[in-house]
């Protein structure tokens, strides 16, 4: 997605220049700076194919989680610690998906401490369509090739390994 009356020029490749004549080296400036404004256009696109099914990327994560588990739950904590989110996000996100019919809040068979957060049929049949949505528009990275889109992710990969993320 592209802002309605793009620049005639990059600006942060400007910003890059001036970095350079007046604070050192900007690689890594433009990099990062790079990388942000990707994230709010990506940001964007997803957001704008999830609306119509009523979904936040965070929601439409959970979802994706859950369906991709083996039973088609897990517990709070579990999807905290996969989504690698906060346990009162988690809360927040749960409470608008059961609110919304998509998912349910069921006891643990056999740990009565532990709440276990299942998807339903409505759950499943709203993961998918919205699934469709964000495939539709490759969710929103356009521009690069398949091959590259591989090696984003692997270079991405050694920042987020490098930083502590797995």
């Amino acid at each position: 997605m592209s802002p309605r009356n793009p620049l005639p020029f990059d600006p942060i490749a400007r910003a890059a220049e001036i970095w350079s004549e007046r604070v050192g080296p900007s690689t890594t400036m433009a990099a990062v700076t790079s990388v942000m404004r990707v994230q709010q256009i990506l940001q964007s696109a997803v957001d704008n194919a999830l609306r119509p099914h009523n979904l936040t990327f965070a929601r439409y994560e959970a979802l994706v989680l859950l369906t991709f588990s083996r039973r088609g739950s897990l517990p709070m904590r579990v999807m905290g610690d996969r989504l690698q989110l906060h346990p009162t996000s988690v809360t927040n996100i749960v409470d608008r998906l059961e609110q919304d019919g998509l998912v349910n809040r069921v006891p643990h068979p056999t740990d009565r401490r532990t709440t276990l957060v299942e998807i339903t049929d409505a759950g499943r049949d709203q993961m998918k369509r919205a699934t469709e949505s964000v495939d539709e528009i490759d969710f929103g990275l356009q521009g690069i090739t398949e091959r590259q889109t591989q090696q984003l992710t692997d270079l991405l990969g050694k920042v987020r390994h490098a930083a502590g993320d797995f």
